[in-house]
């Protein structure tokens, strides 16, 4: 679904970019297929690829991880190309590092048009990258992760430990009224995590859990939509949980807010918003941008036995957009803790808070803000 993000130094770009009718719907009926499906869809305007994870280097050094890439359509059908440097399609990469133990976050956004092969999500090399920063698939459920920052670098090996699970019915993943106000969703939802972590000089060899989430579609939300609060979920005995609101204008949360829960043998159960209740337990309030974001909530779902606790592992986990090439939003790593049918539950995850800074417009509508403010999740 996982990510509302303003505009001003590329408006010349992005004037006329929207040819709606040319491209294709998130309707149902779409059959996947892997790994077909882990790369690009150019037939649909937006799509993006979201990692993000929890390691630990031992001896209290913990991180939260998060590399995403986003693809952005011009026009389903382009014009006679100008050459290499056509900006047809733009990819956004976002990289962020929760340096847990030493109470640091750093992150780090990028844009690139595809161009001259800058960035692109390609079938036939299998990869997803942009500039440096890539995503790799080797065989059929290992992934290659590698970014570079000015104070860190990632290595990151991760083996799927369950099949690609396919969010919501019938090949879509509705999320508002209407047809194609939808996209097809698919996440990884154990991702079993080694590699290095190379922060200030010092090399970290970690372990841990990663999370992947892609999407792709024309046109996903109403324009009474104004962001989401999204959650990811490992829990300790094998099961996994994808949960989210979707915040309408009025205040009141979206009839298609959901999710998916994922049994220990990879059996997943559509959730509805009368099966899920959220209470936020804490706010914090960013300094730069001044927005005040719920970071801590309690969950439950009582057809599946489960209460959880959320605490972020740092409460200072906002993405702003330093260049103002995307808005800024909170997504951060997450510990859980409760019960499962009565028996104690822990677990680590994620978290992504948009509207809050920058409202989200992920409906179609012409405009900026419609082509790259709402890329994210």
């Amino acid at each position: 679904m996982k990510r509302a993000r303003t505009l001003a130094a590329i408006l010349l770009l992005l004037a006329g970019w929207l040819h709606s009718a040319d491209w294709k719907l998130a309707l149902p009926g779409y059959r996947y297929s892997f790994p077909r499906d882990h790369f690009a869809h150019p037939d649909y305007r937006t799509e993006w690829w979201y990692f993000t994870g929890n390691v630990s280097a031992g001896e209290g050094r913990d991180f939260g991880y998060e590399l995403t890439f986003f693809r952005q359509g011009r026009h389903a059908k382009p014009s006679p190309s100008t050459g290499a440097w056509d900006s047809g399609v733009l990819y956004l990469a976002h990289l962020a590092l929760t340096d847990i133990g030493g109470r640091r976050f750093r992150h780090l956004e990028r844009l690139n048009r595809a161009g001259p092969g800058l960035a692109g999500a390609d079938r036939e090399t299998q990869r997803i990258w942009n500039g440096n920063w890539i995503a790799r698939l080797v065989g059929e459920r290992e992934w290659e992760l590698q970014a570079v920052h000015p104070d860190f670098t990632l290595h990151l090996n991760l083996v799927s430990e369950k099949a690609p699970v396919l969010h919501g019915e019938n090949g879509v993943h509705q999320k508002a009224e209407g047809a194609g106000k939808a996209s097809h969703y698919i996440s990884l939802t154990r991702l079993r995590t080694t590699g290095e972590i190379v922060l200030d000089g010092k090399r970290f060899p970690v372990s841990g859990s990663s999370w992947m989430d892609h999407e792709f579609f024309t046109h996903s939300m109403s324009s009474e939509q104004t962001g989401w609060d999204w959650f990811s979920i490992q829990l300790s005995n094998d099961t996994e949980l994808m949960v989210y609101r979707l915040r309408r204008r009025d205040g009141s949360v979206d009839a298609f807010s959901g999710g998916t829960f994922v049994a220990r043998n990879g059996d997943s159960t559509r959730l509805r918003l009368e099966d899920v209740s959220f209470r936020a337990t804490a706010t914090w309030k960013s300094p730069e941008t001044g927005a005040v974001y719920p970071v801590a909530w309690e969950i439950e779902i009582p057809r599946l036995g489960l209460k959880l606790a959320a605490q972020p592992r740092m409460e200072a986990q906002e993405l702003r957009s330093e260049r103002k090439i995307g808005p800024s939003y909170w997504e951060g790593a997450m510990r859980f803790t409760g019960t499962h049918n009565g028996k104690p539950i822990s677990g680590v995850g994620y978290l992504e808070l948009t509207g809050y800074a920058d409202e989200v417009d992920l409906s179609g509508r012409a405009g900026r803000d419609a082509e790259l403010g709402g890329m994210t999740r």
